[in-house]
């Protein structure tokens, strides 16, 4: 095989990978995309306000981070090796539940 031919087919599997990329990038949007997008449209209260008004409330537990569900987000949070999910409403700021790892609704 000549060089020429070589390097044809080395430079098309390069452009076969990289025309791969955009579809593999298209997947769904991140957390954090879905909670920027709702607070810019007043669909939600930044994080950092919603974390403040839910830190009193967990007494010494470790804050491990949010998930946003579109219209709640959850809370993690460790404390004397229990996991707590905090669910609170995005919009308004309002705990609307608690559970720990079993589960169970508080």
């Amino acid at each position: 095989m000549s060089q020429y031919r070589k390097l044809l087919l080395a430079l098309m599997g390069t452009a076969a990978a990289f025309a791969a990329v955009p579809a593999a990038a298209q997947h769904a949007p991140r957390d954090q995309d879905r909670a920027y997008s709702a607070t810019q449209h007043g669909r939600s209260m930044p994080l950092p306000m919603i974390e403040r008004r839910v830190m009193p409330h967990m007494g010494g537990a470790d804050y491990l981070g949010p998930e946003f569900n579109g219209d709640t987000y959850r809370l993690k949070f460790m404390r004397d090796g229990r996991v707590i999910w905090v669910d609170v409403d995005a919009q308004s700021g309002r705990i609307v539940g608690k559970s720990d790892r079993s589960g169970r609704r508080r």
